[in-house]
């Protein structure tokens, strides 16, 4: 059995009280966790202000904070196989999955690091003959920074990377479900020099942790990244701080396949959108918009792809879709599939049973061609595809668009006209083109509607943890003129 602690103003504890944390591919407990309650969390934001205000951090240059970021991407690449092997273990992500993301985590920190002594302010050309004015850009303050389960320890770093760079502090709360990775990731931002109080990591429930932090009087900004319903509670809870938020939320992306693709690679590009990762990636392209003429045949070539897929314990080298984190998710999928079909939904493969113990779901495709399919309405975070042909450009883009959602979206065509004509009509933050799922720190991320606002990644993420201050210089000797006219 595991323990892992919290980390608040340098130092490690056991927090208010402990909870367990299951392996999702036994079911079996393995590890306790620290579970922070509005005491920790007032102690952590506490930390976090003293921190910006007073301290080595406060007096740091925007270069020494930058050879701290550096420092810390070479820990995180050092200790990568570590951090991937306990995401593994508490998340249930393949083994493959976890080191490849990992390592690449890195870049994200490399990347801010070398932008922390390149956010600039600016001399404005001011009109009047006797005043200098510029304009600097000073931290935002202590962020709230709230991550889910999945890919945690790369959805903290769109966050922590481009708020350290800017000088800000922050309360890091990662998910209950499990948060192993996270707390372990503390250790290296403690190896790495970062001076107490500056970075706080804590998990914990919502109600005793994660409303008090979001709330709390101390938080400046909060950085969410989660599902819609919690989100509407942040957004709630930031009217008693009048805090800032950035939110990355779900989404239900569309993966439009035309019939002069290249069908091979757009069902590799479809098997990594929604089978990889055990379709748990808010990007997951989970609604497959396939043009009428070749309809048949892309769902056989699928099908062959979907059942050929190695499913076993995520610490195999060879699995490649592994348990689902949670029985409550598994269960959750398994409702909204019997929906599906009951109301019409074909079967193409999957939604069986798999036998032995641990969260496993199948490889799932559901037709669901001339019916409103809750799958195809409902993120449901797990490996299931719902199906829907079309005839022409424009309905491929009326179903694309028919959701609430708009976080990414795939376009399969060799017709460049038509490639460019969709990017500008399909209503999503991200559309790749002839690929799938690709990202990069250089790269803004997010999206529209019910999948948030706000960016992650890039230089405007960096800006988001800024403010800026207006400096005026009187240049003239004169004395001030009249006090009752304005200048």
């Amino acid at each position: 059995m595991q323990v892992f602690q919290q980390y608040i103003d340098g130092a490690f504890d056991a927090g208010s009280a402990q909870f367990e944390s299951r392996d999702p591919a036994t079911g079996e407990v393995w590890a306790t966790m620290p579970e922070a309650r509005e005491a920790d969390v007032d102690r952590a934001v506490r930390a976090a202000q003293q921190a910006l205000h007073t301290g080595p951090w406060a007096r740091m240059s925007a270069t020494a904070r930058g050879k701290l970021l550096y420092r810390l991407a070479e820990l995180v690449q050092q200790n990568a196989p570590r951090l991937a092997e306990l995401e593994t273990r508490d998340t249930g992500k393949v083994i493959r999955e976890t080191s490849a993301q990992i390592a690449y985590v890195a870049d994200y920190y490399r990347y801010y690091a070398g932008l922390a002594d390149k956010i600039e302010g600016a001399t404005l050309p001011i009109d009047k003959a006797d005043m200098d004015v510029w304009t600097l850009r000073e931290p935002v303050g202590v962020v709230a920074a709230v991550v889910p389960w999945n890919s945690q320890l790369f959805l903290s770093a769109v966050k922590l990377g481009p708020a350290l760079a800017a000088g800000c502090t922050l309360v890091l709360k990662a998910s209950e479900e499990a948060p192993a990775p996270l707390l372990e990731f503390a250790r290296l931002v403690h190896e790495a020099g970062f001076p107490a109080g500056v970075v706080n990591v804590i998990t914990g429930f919502g109600p005793s942790c994660g409303s008090p932090l979001t709330s709390h009087p101390g938080v400046a900004h909060i950085a969410f990244t989660g599902g819609p319903g919690t989100a509407a509670h942040v957004v709630r809870n930031s009217a008693e701080n009048l805090a800032s938020t950035s939110l990355e939320l779900g989404g239900k992306s569309p993966f439009i396949v035309f019939a002069d693709a290249d069908l091979e690679s757009a069902a590799n590009a479809q098997v990594a959108g929604i089978f990889a990762a055990t379709g748990q990636s808010c990007v997951a392209g989970s609604r497959l918009l396939v043009e009428a003429s070749i309809k048949d045949r892309f769902l056989q070539l699928l099908k062959a792809k979907a059942e050929a897929i190695r499913i076993g314990s995520p610490l195999s080298r060879d699995t490649e879709v592994g348990p689902l984190c949670t029985q409550r998710q598994r269960d959750a999928i398994r409702a909204v599939v019997a929906q599906s079909i009951a109301a019409g939904a074909k079967v193409v493969t999957g939604a069986h049973e798999i036998a032995g113990g641990g969260y496993y779901y199948p490889p799932t495709i559901l037709d669901c061609d001339g019916i409103q399919s809750p799958s195809a309405q409902t993120e449901l975070f797990g490996p299931v595809l719902s199906v829907n042909g079309f005839q022409d450009e424009d309905e491929a883009v009326t179903l694309a668009n028919a959701t609430r959602y708009g976080l990414a979206s795939g376009v399969f065509t060799q017709n460049l006209g038509r490639a460019h004509r969709l990017i500008r009509r399909i209503h999503a933050g991200v559309v790749w083109v002839n690929t799938y799922r690709a990202v990069s720190p250089i790269a803004p991320f997010g999206g529209y509607g019910l999948s948030g606002h706000g960016r992650e990644g890039g230089l405007a993420a960096a800006l988001d943890y800024t403010r800026t201050k207006t400096v005026w210089l009187n240049t003239s000797d004169a004395p001030f003129p009249d006090p009752f006219v304005m200048r």
